[in-house]
């Protein structure tokens, strides 16, 4: 794979902003000006850090590298710093992700680049923080993203809950950063009115008849375990059709989230692509 280290300004973040991109790569059995004029569009793995991570965490953590490259996919990773993938336009001179990826990151890599803007052939995933980031967008974003993979997340019943419910059972018990979310919403109600409760979202779509293909994956020892068998009972009694699998005995970490991104691309339907085997294909062959 080539690796894309992308520098630039952005609009929605106020300042320059990091993304990472792999590419699919010539193979030495294919020549130069066979594989960069061939036309080819590529789909496009769109994948999110968790909180305190940024657009080499996935790079430097796992292998997906090497899954991308067995598929052709194009695997593009931003910097969102602890934002949640929404926008925040009362911090500094405004912050909004949400707008960011879906209104230029996204608009940015489907014009540059040879990928494909085809909504069936974007895909989006992520992990904790990224999880719920990934959620977001394929719930909100059917004209770009055609499903999702949410890793180590999932949503939380805002609306069975008091103003005083919300903030004990927060996720990881992180009052201050739901109580930053709230006042960015403009209080509780509008935050359960907002894109973030999107455990009605998801019951709302389901009912429309409009929701996405999604996959939700968890470690049976991940501190968030609990809100997501919630969120699986919830979707298998309402009969939705999202796939759920657990792993026994893995918490939160990349011992995990490595080998179910491969699982995510799988069920994404990518297909992995033959490639010359340049090294095997060497066998037998004498060299000085």
């Amino acid at each position: 794979m080539a690796l894309i280290d992308l520098n630039f300004e952005s609009q929605y973040l106020g300042g320059n902003t990091e993304v990472s991109i792999f590419m699919p790569d010539r193979s030495r059995a294919v020549d130069n000006k066979d594989f960069f004029q061939s036309g080819k569009k590529y789909k496009v793995l769109w994948l999110l850090h968790g909180t305190h991570g940024d657009h080499t965490d996935w790079l430097r953590k796992s292998k997906v590298e090497v899954y991308s490259r067995e598929r052709e996919l194009i695997v593009v990773m931003p910097s969102a710093l602890n934002s949640n993938y929404g926008d925040w336009p009362g911090f500094a001179t405004g912050f909004d992700m949400f707008r960011m990826i879906t209104e230029e990151l996204v608009p940015l890599v489907h014009n540059w680049l040879p990928a494909s803007d085809k909504p069936e052939d974007n895909f989006v995933a992520g992990l904790s923080m990224g999880g719920g980031g990934a959620l977001k967008f394929a719930l909100n974003c059917p004209e770009i993203f055609g499903a999702g993979a949410v890793l180590s997340y999932a949503p939380m019943d805002l609306d069975s809950l008091s103003d005083e419910e919300m903030f004990t059972q927060a996720m990881g018990g992180d009052t201050a950063r739901l109580m930053n979310g709230v006042n960015n919403a403009g209080g509780i109600q509008a935050y359960k009115d907002s894109m973030e409760n999107s455990w009605r979202q998801v019951i709302a779509l389901h009912e429309a008849g409009k929701l996405p293909k999604l996959y939700f994956c968890i470690g049976t020892e991940d501190f968030l375990y609990d809100y997501y068998t919630a969120f699986k009972a919830m979707c298998q009694e309402k009969n939705m059709n999202i796939k759920f699998e657990e792993e026994p005995g893995m918490g939160h970490e990349w011992r995990f989230w490595d080998p179910y991104i491969e699982k995510a691309m799988d069920f994404f339907g990518t297909e992995k692509v033959p490639h010359a085997d340049e090294w095997r294909g060497l066998k037998g062959r004498k060299f000085l």
